[in-house]
């Protein structure tokens, strides 16, 4: 038996139904103490303690075009593979840094 896949991103999920509508705000207006978590117990404090937020993050990458300095070109180029992971990781860097000197 062969099964179809299929996929939605934000903009191509389908408009919900009245139907929809209507089953989600009757489960908004249930009670928390009437959710079944027997099958995903909740977590405890203890293991929120050691959580870590964003680990399994991982940003969307974006093919683009850019133009750099032949120069720093061979040099990222120099130290192996990977050149362009480099590029990504000096530019977070610096997009993080910059981000947090504006707080």
């Amino acid at each position: 038996m062969k099964t179809k896949i299929v996929s939605y991103s934000l903009d191509t999920l389908p408009a919900l139904t009245k139907a929809d509508r209507a089953r989600l705000k009757a489960l908004a207006a249930r009670p928390d103490s009437e959710i079944d978590t027997s099958d995903i117990p909740e977590m405890t404090d203890e293991q929120w303690k050691h959580a870590r937020r964003g680990h399994f993050y991982r940003p969307r990458k974006r093919q683009i075009t850019a133009r750099v300095d032949a120069d720093v070109l061979d040099w990222l180029k120099s130290q192996g593979k990977g050149y362009q992971s480099r590029i990504n990781a000096i530019l977070r860097r610096e997009m993080l840094s910059s981000m947090k000197a504006f707080k």
